[in-house]
């Protein structure tokens, strides 16, 4: 007689592929009429907007844009123009189990760029880019937690207790967001505004009910250039604040919340010292929640024969979420003399993994750049790589999750032999670690127990071998934990070694 089993639906998301997908594009570019002819290409700096993203059967494709900015010297005397130019591309992950019902995250980065004059009238442009590609596909797992009438075949079934740390919940929204800048604080003519950084960070999220409340702020870097021709380099931190429909996920789950920039545009206002920032914005948010689990992990009868089916049932637990924020301070030689630091920046690669014993080591590429005046107080810009590492205890089979991030400012000052440059990086950790739970997927009762065998003694007397269980000696006499347990006075579910053993039988 097949056995009805009592099974309950896990739902929620399996993260079927997770990469940093790191590409070039090169463009050969037309300098504009209304621009003069190039000297000398200081600096290219610009921003990565995500366009769209889309979920193929087994691919995750992004799509974007590069708005970028060469500052160059043009021929003759004056000071900096610019000059905008834009890079389409297009990157592909592959994540096998995915269909086009699952919902694909993207974060692209601009790691570095660099220009090259061709001709005064001509350029060929070089933008590095690192995009995060994260794949999640709806999953539904049924796990069985018990016999439904245990009673009727004289069941003994033994239950795992556990919980299972899982992605229950994918949600994106996007939004516009709009603030008004002042380009300028003092008196006298209006600076031109040579580049324009703008990096959403989200700071804090939180769950009441149905709704994800999410904060954070749109760190702006505006690079200026005053009549006169200097350059000064302004920050402003800009606070938003939103709310996102999450259903099904409880008050209890952690959340983590990226916002990604898919346009922006600069506007200026009157006479031009203030401007209105307008930014289409992406919010990608993943809520994971420990879930309670139960499993059947074996069962017998003690009146009948038994055939069982089973199999290993994956479950998931936090080890920990943190931020670890690593401060760097670097020393870029210039070979001359830094009279003073125009603007600094950094930007963030991939971020790689390696095992040292029980310790992970996590390193993260940092492209720092840095515009300066040399002696003839001419613009310069010193470029350096270098990796941020951070170490943290993992245990042997568990998995870290990382994201990187800048918050704040790059400060950058002259010192002796080129620009001393300090900044912090924050590791966004998340561990988990899987064990596979033996768990029954089918059961069938057959005949009688000790159906031509004879008649079955009513007590056995042995020794309890080494790693046996109750459980175990129990099921191969058929009778229960509690009768052993009471025909020998035990209090713990332990069998005691050295120590013979009354096992009565169930009749």
């Amino acid at each position: 007689m097949e056995l009805e089993l009592e099974r309950e639906a896990l739902v929620g998301y399996e993260t079927v592929a997770e990469v940093t997908l790191c590409q070039e594009e090169t463009l050969e570019s037309i300098v504009p009429d209304a621009c003069p002819d190039i000297a000398r290409i200081v600096d290219v700096c610009g921003q990565a907007t995500l366009s769209g993203k889309q979920a193929r059967e087994g691919m995750a494709q992004v799509t974007g844009m590069v708005r970028a900015v060469l500052l160059y010297q043009p021929e003759g005397a004056g000071s900096l123009r610019r000059m905008e130019v834009g890079l389409p591309f297009t990157c592909q992950a592959e994540a096998p189990g995915l269909t086009e019902g699952g919902t694909v995250l993207a974060s692209p980065r601009l790691r570095q760029a660099e220009a090259r004059a061709l001709n005064p009238r001509k350029v060929l442009l070089r933008v590095d880019l690192a995009v995060d590609v994260t794949a999640c596909q709806p999953s539904e797992r049924t796990v069985v937690k018990g016999v439904s009438d245990p009673e009727e075949g004289s069941l003994c079934q033994r239950q795992y207790q556990g919980e299972d740390y899982q992605l229950c919940s994918v949600q994106e929204k996007p939004f516009t967001f709009s603030e008004q800048l002042r380009v300028q604080t003092g008196t006298g003519d209006t600076p031109q505004l040579m580049a324009l950084r703008v990096q959403p960070v989200c700071g804090e999220s939180k769950l009441i009910g149905g709704k994800l409340i999410f904060k954070g702020a749109v760190e702006t870097d505006l690079l200026l250039q005053e009549p006169e021709g200097g350059l000064t380099a302004s920050h402003e931190s800009l606070p938003f604040s939103q709310v996102m429909e999450v259903a099904g996920s409880g008050e209890d789950a952690d959340c983590q919340v990226g916002v990604e920039v898919s346009a922006f545009q600069w506007e200026p206002v009157g006479d031009g010292r203030q401007a209105d920032l307008t930014l289409e914005l992406l919010a990608q948010a993943q809520v994971r929640r420990a879930r309670p689990v139960t499993l059947l992990q074996d069962l017998y009868s003690t009146a009948y024969q038994m055939e069982a089916a089973s199999q290993p049932q994956p479950l998931c637990r936090l080890v920990e979420r943190s931020v670890r924020p690593q401060t760097v301070r670097e020393l870029l030689e210039t070979g001359e003399l830094v009279r003073s630091v125009a603007d600094s920046r950094l930007a963030l690669g991939q971020v790689t993994q390696a095992r040292e014993g029980n310790e992970l080591v996590l390193t993260a590429e940092a492209w720092l750049t840095v515009l300066y005046l040399d002696e003839e107080e001419q613009v310069q810009c010193v470029r350096r790589a270098l990796p941020v590492t951070c170490r943290l205890e993992c245990p042997e089979g568990a998995k870290c999750q990382c994201r990187c991030a800048c918050p704040g400012e790059v400060f950058a000052a002259p010192a002796a032999g080129g620009v001393e440059a300090r900044f912090t990086v924050e590791f966004h950790c998340l561990i988990t670690q899987c064990k596979a739970v033996p768990m029954v997927t089918a059961a069938r009762l057959g005949e009688p127990r000790g159906t031509g065998e004879g008649e079955r003694p009513s007590v056995v007397l042995r020794l309890a071998c080494p790693g046996e269980s109750l459980w175990d000696i129990a099921k191969a006499y058929g009778t229960t934990t509690d009768q052993i347990l009471q025909a020998n006075e035990l209090e713990e579910d332990q069998p005691p070694l050295g120590r013979m053993l009354l096992i009565p039988s169930v009749r």
